[in-house]
């Protein structure tokens, strides 16, 4: 069993910055691929970023460029920097572990972006 909390949202202006983050609990982050998911009012989710053991990074077409998945082996947490925040960037944000063929997400943390 792990669990997963992210932090790190809030209230944030167009153009401006974030950062989230997720510490992962019953297992060695290092292990796993590593998940970030957004999801808005009446939308899907959709998946945002991801990250390998070997910190091989991809991202979603919608903030490629804006935003860096990076991970702290030490402090077994994954993070998301967002940038030049948009207003379609508000959504809900989850983090997700590969946890052996096995997504499990955490419970979130609310960005809003707003003038």
């Amino acid at each position: 069993q792990v669990q997963l909390v992210e932090s790190g949202g809030g209230l944030v202006q167009p153009g401006g910055s974030l950062n989230l983050s997720c510490v992962l609990s019953g297992s060695i982050i290092a292990r796993h691929h590593m998940y970030w998911y957004r999801q808005a009012p009446g939308r899907q989710r959709e998946w945002v970023a991801y990250i390998t053991p070997t910190e091989i990074t991809q991202y979603a077409e919608s903030v490629e460029g804006r935003a860096t998945i990076s991970r702290d082996n030490e402090k077994n947490t994954v993070y998301l920097q967002m940038n030049s925040l948009k207003l379609e960037d508000t959504a809900e944000y989850f983090c997700g572990v590969d946890f052996y063929g096995t997504i499990q997400r955490g419970q979130g943390t609310q960005v809003t972006v707003s003038s």
